[in-house]
């Protein structure tokens, strides 16, 4: 993979509808991100777990980070302002964990969920705006979080895959939201920490027609996803999705992302993101990170060289980590 790789075809990509949008939240007019990954590299944001429990919110909720999209909206703002400012270009909203099934369980409607969902894309645009009132001049972008059916049990089958359901199932799941989400306006869509190809052809599926482009990222232990699957089957799915602007992997272990990397570049001839965690283990019984952080800034230089084009970090990698990695990037 090169970075002249083309972007896929679509208004959003383009700098079409989605784009018009984020240039007024986010400063002047700039390319979209299809095409500032087929130029260079783009810095992602960090965790935003970490960074609201930084700050002192208590995130022991099956909501997690999306509970504060209804109580605490201003917390969401500022954790992102904290991303941009530290360097990251690219901010992923707190809707992770945000679905109409998991607010439902909260005795939120859908309407109410249909708005929050649409809110924290706007809470990301609103910290664009303040980075820009601050002084930051770099294009700034914000990604749609979807993350998979899993986080919406919050038991941990995020990270395993395999729910029992069919591909059909998981494709009625996801697009209603999908639906919302790219009806906000944002730059991109984070189909993100997905533990199962058959979760994959599900959201790649959904994300049809929507007008707004993608991004497909797995969860991965070793060569293989989450579920099990060969990662050289896993990538393939996306490999003529003309939705999907980028492939990679996230939330895993550092060390597994080199090889990752170098085997979604192969695969897709589609520019890579990757932002794994920073080497804990999450204990979803405790729901506790155990272990010893191994992630590196300097890591980063070997993942752009194998094919990353959108490199960041995710759970545990806080502000610090982020501008150590746009600094790293910035100085090669």
């Amino acid at each position: 993979m090169t970075s002249d790789t083309p972007s896929p075809p679509g208004p959003s990509a383009h700098g079409g509808s989605a784009d018009d949008s984020s240039a007024r939240a986010s400063g002047p007019r700039r390319p979209g991100l299809a095409a500032a990954l087929a130029a260079g590299t783009v810095v992602l944001d960090g965790g935003m777990s970490n960074q609201l429990e930084s700050a002192g919110h208590d995130l022991s909720d099956e909501l997690w980070s999306a509970r504060l999209l209804a109580e605490r909206p201003e917390a969401v703002t500022e954790a992102h302002l904290a991303y941009f400012e530290a360097g990251a270009d690219v901010a992923i909203t707190s809707s992770y964990q945000a679905t109409f099934e998991g607010f439902a369980k909260r005795g939120i409607g859908p309407g109410e969920a249909a708005r929050l969902l649409a809110l924290s894309v706007e809470l990301a645009r609103e910290a664009a705006r303040r980075a820009r009132d601050g002084g930051v001049r770099r294009p700034l972008w914000v990604a749609a979080s979807v993350g998979p059916y899993g986080a919406m049990l919050a038991d941990g089958s995020e990270y395993r895959g395999r729910y029992g359901l069919t591909v059909d199932e998981l494709e009625r799941f996801h697009r209603p939201r999908l639906e919302v989400l790219a009806a906000a306006g944002p730059d991109v869509l984070a189909l993100e920490t997905v533990p199962d190809a058959e979760e994959a052809e599900a959201l790649l599926r959904a994300v049809r027609g929507l007008g707004v482009p993608a991004w497909l990222s797995y969860s991965v232990a070793g060569g293989r996803t989450r579920a099990g699957q060969p990662l050289e089957e896993a990538f393939a799915l996306a490999a003529e999705a003309d939705e999907v602007i980028a492939v990679g992997v996230n939330c895993c272990a550092p060390e597994d992302v080199e090889d990752a990397v170098t085997t979604a570049a192969r695969v897709t001839g589609k520019p890579v993101v990757v932002y794994p965690n920073s080497g804990e283990a999450w204990d979803a019984e405790a729901r506790a990170w155990n272990g010893r952080s191994t992630f590196a800034p300097e890591q980063v230089l070997a993942w752009r060289d194998s094919g990353a084009r959108l490199i960041g970090g995710c759970c545990r990698v806080g502000p610090d980590a982020v501008a150590s990695i746009a600094r790293t990037l910035t100085v090669a």
